[in-house]
């Protein structure tokens, strides 16, 4: 909503502007009335839609035709003034006043109209006749409103018109010549209407009407005005209701009735509670609410936006097989204005055997989209109306701002949930594979990857001693002289090298040497296609030696090329790393160590799949 509204009047002499005014403020008609009346300010708090709002008057004796352009192009709604008892004041309406506001107005956003009959008192008939062919001729002009500054009559509703004029304009919404709401209006009203279904089965229920009424107007439907509001719908359109419940056709019908009617401060409410502007685009404040994230910090959803999000999940699983199908993601997405996921979305997250992200590949891509890039999923939070649907101030309350990493070492503890692993590699070492054995694809499957559908991110849940978390792997970029701050700053490095290449190895010891070894992240080793036969790399010790040398566990085997899929040992060793930075390196060697982490993960994972299977019975 607009923080004020400005509203000037124009007309030719003596039809009554500087009258108008004056006799809104003293209620009462002027005995002298002066050339121009000064700007008058007022107050929010009287006036019926509660914003400040400023009346500018025009006197031609008085003010040039440079302050007269300069006065158009501040306002926000002109009431041209006529006389009813003046016919030249009336062509003049289209013959001078229209056009002049055209010429100094941005053709993008017109301006609103208000044609203004004043004097009525002085004549027995109305200009309304006169006025329809140029209100039909002009879709700028929002009303047409005779009145009297002699006997006071319809002044309030004059400015209070010309105030809801900028407030709730019909511009945007409806097309007057074809008699039907704007495709941008339609648009936005379907998109409320699919956020608002909140079991996706095309109709709104009575529980989901109540809350959308709640919602937008504070107060839910009793039950007979709701059965009214159905009736009406019934009535007038064949396919409005089905199954006791309103249909979108119904919908958007309902909101050309009430804009039919004048009523679009209804449509209005609607479209600013679901976060539109004037131009019926989603509003950046609406979408990118603050959120403060200090330096070393990171970003994770919290539990009622996974909540949330698990609700959005379930709404268009439809066949409840725990993932979602191209048309289930297609239709989940339909409220967003573009595709936000691509097709190395498949290959970043957990997918069944079709290729499908599965329920957890799901949450994962929304916790890597936290973690990478939080105003993007601000944003998608917004397309999806978390706040509106979860009942929270703004999407910035599904946020979770961490503390810094810094805290956590003094602590010797971590708050987080997600863990970021950057792998380092030479070209053709592993590093691809190293990242989609942790979604489980052996191989086999790797190579069915498209090369333009290539993911560099893997993320998925491990767990560690019965703690769900998510790591999240970043496959670096080769390119040893070019390394970005990004690609330094993580909770654990992988150093990934080919036992089969003698060569593969010195790449490892020199990004660690010149990057990590004073650093406090702690880094492991990653002998990488570990089923072909292992050869003595060219460098001045071997790896196993290296790792002695510079306090870091010993290399890790590692291959894919098997018809299982890759164990994740490695993977709960990398998370347990991550989440205890402090621990000492004999601690890290001992095999008691890996064994309890490990253990925890294995019977929590079984957990957790049961406790699934259960929710999934439960819905």
């Amino acid at each position: 909503m607009r923080k004020d509204v400005r509203i000037l009047l124009v007309g030719e002499p003596k039809v009554g502007k500087t009258s108008l005014i004056m006799s809104l403020v003293s209620e009462e008609f002027p005995d002298v009335v002066p050339y121009r009346a000064e700007e008058i300010t007022i107050p929010a708090d009287v006036t019926p839609e509660r914003v400040p709002t400023h009346i500018v008057d025009y006197s031609e004796a008085e003010q040039t035709d440079e302050q007269l352009f300069q006065e158009i192009s501040k306002a926000n709604v002109i009431c041209i003034v006529y006389s009813v008892n003046n016919k030249k004041s009336i062509e003049k309406v289209t013959s001078h006043w229209i056009p002049l506001i055209t010429e100094n107005t941005d053709k993008d956003s017109r301006v609103p109209l208000i044609l203004v009959g004043n004097k009525s008192d002085l004549v027995e008939h109305s200009s309304m006749e006169t006025i329809l062919p140029i209100m039909n001729q002009y879709s700028e002009i929002e009303t047409c409103v005779e009145c009297s500054a002699k006997n006071l009559k319809n002044i309030s509703e004059l400015f209070y018109y010309a105030q809801k004029a900028v407030l709730h304009p019909t511009g945007p919404l409806y097309c007057p010549e074809k008699k039907d709401m704007k495709p941008l209006c339609i648009k936005a009203l379907t998109r409320i209407f699919k956020v608002s279904d909140l079991d996706n089965d095309g109709v709104l229920n009575d529980n989901e009407l109540n809350f959308f009424q709640r919602t937008c107007f504070n107060t839910p439907l009793e039950p007979q005005a709701l059965e009214d509001v159905k009736n009406v719908v019934r009535k007038n359109l064949m396919d409005g209701v089905c199954d006791n419940g309103l249909t979108l056709k119904g919908f958007l019908f309902l909101h050309t009735l009430f804009i039919q009617r004048g009523r679009h401060e209804t449509t209005w409410t609607v479209l600013r509670r679901f976060g539109y502007d004037d131009d019926l685009e989603l509003n950046q404040d609406y979408l990118f609410p603050p959120l403060k994230i200090p330096p070393d910090c990171t970003t994770e959803l919290n539990h009622n936006a996974y909540l949330f999000l698990q609700s959005v999940f379930d709404k268009h699983d439809k066949d409840r097989d725990c993932a979602l199908s191209p048309e289930e993601l297609k239709d989940l997405f339909d409220v967003f204005p573009y595709m936000p996921w691509g097709p190395d979305v498949n290959n970043t997250v957990c997918t069944n055997e079709q290729g499908w992200i599965t329920y957890q590949g799901y949450l994962s891509q929304w916790t890597l989209t936290t973690y990478l890039d939080v105003q993007r999923c601000l944003e998608y939070l917004g397309y999806l109306g978390y706040s509106i649907i979860a009942e929270q101030e703004s999407h910035a309350s599904g946020i979770t701002v961490t503390r810094t990493k810094k805290i956590d070492l003094q602590k010797k503890q971590t708050q987080r949930s997600v863990f970021r692993c950057n792998v380092f590699g030479d070209v053709g070492s592993g590093k691809s594979g190293f990242l989609q054995g942790f979604l489980g694809r052996n191989l086999m499957r790797q190579k069915t990857i498209k090369e333009e559908h290539r993911s560099y991110y893997a993320i998925s849940t491990t767990y560690v001693y019965g703690q769900e978390k998510y790591l999240l792997l970043h496959e670096v970029f080769p390119d040893f002289d070019y390394l970005s701050d990004a690609d330094l700053a993580c909770d654990i490095v992988c150093l990934v090298y080919d036992v089969s290449n003698p060569f593969s190895f010195e790449y490892c010891a020199k990004v660690f040497k010149q990057y990590f070894m004073d650093s406090k992240t702690p880094c492991m080793m990653i002998a990488a296609k570990s089923d072909l036969p292992e050869i003595k790399q060219m460098y001045g010790c071997s790896p196993l030696d290296f790792c002695r040398r510079h306090k870091m566990p010993p290399p890790q085997s590692f291959t894919c090329n098997a018809a299982a899929p890759p164990s994740r040992d490695i993977y709960t060793k990398l998370t347990t790393m991550a989440m205890y930075p402090h621990i000492s390196q004999a601690d890290l060697k001992s095999s008691t160590f890996w064994l309890r982490a490990s253990v925890g993960a294995t019977v929590f994972a079984v957990l957790g799949f049961a406790m699934y299977r259960v929710l999934l019975k439960t819905r």
